[in-house]
C-alpha cells in the first residue's frame, strides 16, 4: 500500500494526500503541505495548485 493518496474529485482538482515534492519543467520546487489540491481545469490563477475558480465552470468525473 502506498503512502501517497491521490483522489480525482468530480468536477473539481485532484487532492494529493501524503508526501511528495511537486516540481515544474525546471526542476524548481514547489512548497507542499502533507495535504494540497492541484488544478484540472486550468483556470486557477495560484497553477498548479487549485484556488476552486473551476467551480460551475469545469466538469469531469472520470471513473477507473
Amino acid at each position: 500500500m502506498s503512502d501517497v493518496t491521490v483522489k480525482v474529485i468530480d468536477n473539481g482538482p485532484l487532492c494529493i494526500t501524503g508526501l511528495v515534492d511537486v516540481v515544474d519543467a525546471e526542476g524548481n520546487r514547489f512548497e507542499t503541505k502533507e495535504t494540497f489540491i492541484l488544478c484540472r481545469c486550468g483556470l486557477s490563477g495560484k497553477k498548479p495548485f487549485c484556488d476552486m475558480t473551476h467551480k460551475g465552470k469545469f466538469e469531469s468525473a472520470p471513473r477507473a
